[in-house]
């Protein structure tokens, strides 16, 4: 029997002619692989570190990982006559995780649009793909879509947000944890989200606070002009300002959303900065994405589920409850916006069709209308637990629910009761739990199946005087310091992931295909993501 047939395997579509798959098969089922198919699966290697009910997208590093683990498969000698079979249990969550990485790595490597790409995921399939959810701890009012994540990637793609060729996945994890500092670009050499600073550094109830002092060095490295607060006033912002930062204070309730003139300022300020703005609220997930989503859908025309999925797959936790909503509401008024200030600027670069990166390098795109495959007016959640009360919420209702509620927790600082915890409060202890090591997670990667990269300039997120001799006494009074990360020699150079052989040349059967893997592709993509800028 044709193993890709077998009475276990619920659903496949071929990738690649005669070598690549993606399969769905019964849970708790592990095939083997023969003399002609290699399975492979990353349901429990790359695995999501939710904050609630929130299982994916799965982020940045994820997708690195899962594009390096292919491609060496793809280039393997010893896998050169047998067809590579990626598969995922019929779990819904893992399913749409696995679908995901093998949708953005058909963008990525394979040329192919998202649309392309996600119509070869659910071709003759009656099996859909479950909607993923926010971060909140309330019941699903709006659907992320596997195919909103997939554009989310095109875009970013296609405006050089993402470009693993750049990609340092070791600084990626390093300051992504809470703590080194809790940090991830969003746009590169533009938007920094991160974790709102304390009046000093220390360890609270196993909580790493980091304070202004500690991310100078970064942000300097990083030519980070201004610092924007969207939380209540913790911190000092002269200790920015002395710094030759410049501090913008624009705060609105936790979880809520930001009014019209808040979301305008941002803006203003963001146009007008010349260097890259660290954006944070208190956990720097909620406010933070959702001012930052503003920006990119006036400025680069992403929809709003398009800016939801990028940031949470650089971010994963950011844009909550009726912020998604209120996102579609401003939509067509930012992309209004970004058509005006183009023509007042003599400008037609960053629209639908023809569009500027990050660093100001222009990328084409294809002009023909594509037809779409997943309904806008398909958001609110069908989930019973949307309900209130036999009725669903709309989500405009929704909204006004959610206002109320943050209304009367208005913001108050971590360390109090239960009860006065705030959303980002919450969410901040959550992810402070996850202090383990990576290979937990996602395994421990070799260093043949990474293509060398130059170790980032920047230095670890360490507060001043941090080496001073007082340090240890200072660690055991309760005053915490960042921990250094250590150098490393740089690697004998082994040639990029994917190298000449042409990813096998796909074999002379995919040399045929319309797409084919691009022969220098390597273990990476092709666009700038919060990748450290260099």
């Amino acid at each position: 029997m044709d193993e890709i047939n077998a009475d276990w395997v619920l659903h496949r579509v071929e990738i690649v002619k005669d070598l690549l798959y993606f399969a769905t098969i019964r849970t708790g089922v592990k095939p083997r692989s023969t003399s002609h198919w290699h399975h492979f699966s990353i349901d429990d290697e790359l695995v999501y570190e939710s904050f609630y009910a929130d299982f994916g997208p799965l982020n940045l590093a994820m997708l690195y990982r899962y594009c390096v683990k292919l491609n060496k498969k793809l280039n393997s000698y010893a896998l050169a006559n047998k067809k590579i079979v990626h598969y995922t249990s019929s779990d819904n969550k893992k399913r749409v995780n696995a679908a995901f990485l093998m949708g953005a790595y058909c963008i990525v490597h394979l040329k192919r649009s998202s649309d392309e790409a996600y119509q070869a995921l659910i071709s003759g399939s009656y099996m859909s793909y479950v909607p993923f959810r926010d971060a909140s701890f309330g019941p699903c009012t709006y659907n992320l879509t596997l195919l909103d994540c997939l554009r989310g990637i095109e875009k970013a793609l296609m405006h050089k947000f993402l470009e693993f060729e750049n990609f340092d996945l070791e600084e990626y994890e390093y300051y992504e944890r809470v703590e080194n500092g809790d940090l991830n670009w969003i746009v590169p050499g533009k938007f920094i989200a991160f974790c709102g600073p304390h009046p000093k550094s220390k360890i609270e109830n196993g909580h790493p606070f980091h304070s202004p002092e500690t991310y100078f060095p970064y942000f300097k490295q990083h030519n980070v002009s201004t610092v924007v607060r969207l939380n209540k006033k913790i911190y000092d912002a002269r200790r920015f300002a002395d710094q030759g930062f410049d501090h913008k204070d624009l705060f609105f309730v936790d979880g809520s959303t930001p009014s019209d003139a808040i979301m305008r300022e941002f803006i203003e300020i963001s146009e007008n900065t010349p260097g890259a703005l660290a954006v944070h609220c208190k956990a720097g997930l909620g406010r933070t994405g959702t001012l930052i989503a503003c920006y990119i859908m006036k400025h680069y025309r992403f929809t709003a589920a398009e800016a939801i999925a990028w940031i949470r797959v650089c971010r994963p936790g950011s844009i909550i409850g009726h912020q998604q909503h209120w996102l579609e509401e401003k939509q067509d008024f930012l992309w209004l916006q970004g058509d005006i200030y183009r023509s007042q600027h003599n400008s037609n670069n960053i629209n639908a069709n023809n569009n500027t990166s990050a660093n100001g390098s222009s990328s084409p795109t294809n002009t023909a209308e594509r037809r779409s495959l997943s309904p806008h007016n398909n958001r609110v959640s069908t989930s019973p637990t949307a309900t209130t009360g036999g009725h669903r919420r709309s989500p405009r209702r929704a909204v006004q629910e959610a206002n109320a509620t943050a209304d009367g927790n208005n913001n108050v600082t971590s360390g109090g009761s239960e009860e006065d915890l705030t959303q980002g409060d919450k969410l901040n202890r959550i992810k402070a739990q996850r202090r383990h090591p990576r290979s937990l997670t996602t395994g421990p990667m070799n260093i043949d199946e990474l293509k060398p990269h130059r170790r980032a300039s920047s230095q670890p997120l360490k507060p001043p005087g941090a080496n001073t001799p007082g340090t240890i006494a200072n660690q055991a009074a309760g005053v915490y310091t960042s921990p250094v990360k250590p150098l490393r020699a740089t690697p004998a150079r082994v040639g990029s992931i994917g190298a000449q052989g042409g990813t096998r040349k796909l074999r002379s059967a995919a040399a045929s295909q319309q797409r084919s893997v691009s022969s220098n592709g390597g273990g990476k993509a092709s666009s700038k993501s919060p990748t450290m800028p260099r």
